[in-house]
């Protein structure tokens, strides 16, 4: 539970099945006898649900249950899960000056100074990159990540989503944030070796390939309400690989805000309760520290105030390592 928080909402199993909760500390108070059956129907009802919650964790009913004792589900099924690339200053940077070298042409200083040039360009009149994910691959922030037999270089991408409450279409950039319910966690995994297609080279990259296998998006462990997050573009991001440090970033970093990215997206897209806005990963993904995943693998994931994942890598039964 995310110490910053009063409380937050998330989905969870018992023996009787899935279930809404609310969070609070190590503690959770079962959504089951509410008029909400999902935490989708909640987000799409969220000003009457945030009263109802705020009122539940003033005054905690009997029969709470030990976090502990639950499985952690996804937070949250969307409608649709919106995927925005390269949207962090660091990390593109970091990929044009390693292509630089590769290339051989030009220093280091050089390849550093036109990075910060076409950055600099991109955020004064450029557009987010964004495109469209399967919620299929959706697992929970505690579930194996199954490597699958088709390609090699899976890779991390450790990113803060905002969780769509009202819907909306054609949104302004100064009322964005107010459709927005709630932030999560959610590590966008990529296999890097299937981005590009040879044989179709002039349509470019192939994102269902990519990414999208099952298991291929950890989510949660929970939604913390927009309430609770004070600023957005100030979260910490991090994560671990088998206990080493791997991403260190800030979503300060960010070249498009939350709010421009849900102007530009609900221009194309109508938003709806439940969907996911992923903002982009920083810098220090696989393919920066030339490691990939690998069977035996653990991630560990952490936003500030909102919790933590943790995901063993395990191989496809197609897979042979």
């Amino acid at each position: 539970m995310p110490a910053t928080a009063p409380f937050a909402l998330g989905t969870f199993a018992d023996a009787e099945g899935e279930f809404p909760g609310l969070v609070q500390g190590e503690h959770v108070i079962s959504l089951r006898g509410e008029r909400w059956g999902d935490t989708r129907a909640m987000l799409a009802d969220w000003p009457a649900a945030f009263a109802r919650l705020e009122q539940l964790a003033a005054e905690p009913p009997e029969g709470v249950v030990a976090l502990a004792t639950l499985a952690v589900r996804p937070p949250v099924t969307p409608v649709q899960v919106l995927q925005s690339g390269a949207n962090y200053r660091r990390h593109v940077i970091d990929i044009i000056l390693a292509e630089e070298r590769e290339r051989g042409m030009m220093s280091d200083a050089d390849a550093l100074a036109m990075g910060e040039r076409i950055m600099d360009e991109r955020a004064a009149s450029g557009e987010p990159y964004v495109f469209l994910g399967s919620p299929t691959a959706i697992c929970g922030p505690f579930d194996d990540v199954v490597l699958p037999a088709r390609g090699e270089q899976h890779d991390w991408e450790l990113e803060l989503a905002a969780v769509i409450g009202t819907p909306g279409r054609d949104i302004p950039r100064e009322r964005a944030l107010e459709h927005v319910a709630g932030y999560t966690i959610v590590n966008d995994l990529t296999t890097r070796d299937l981005v590009y297609r040879p044989d179709v080279a002039a349509i470019g990259t192939d994102w269902l390939r990519a990414k999208n296998s099952p298991t291929f998006l950890p989510t949660g462990p929970f939604i913390v309400p927009a309430a609770f997050v004070p600023d957005a573009m100030s979260l910490t991001i991090t994560l671990r690989l088998n206990g080493e440090l791997m991403q260190d970033g800030s979503t300060a970093d960010m070249i498009f805000d939350v709010a421009q990215l849900l102007a530009y997206v609900s221009s194309r897209v109508r938003l709806e309760p439940g969907d996911l806005l992923c903002t982009g990963s920083p810098a220090g993904n696989g393919m920066h520290h030339r490691r990939f995943l690998a069977p035996g693998d653990v991630l560990e994931g952490e936003i500030t105030g909102l919790g933590r994942q943790r995901n063993a890598c395990v191989a496809s039964a197609d897979r042979e390592d």
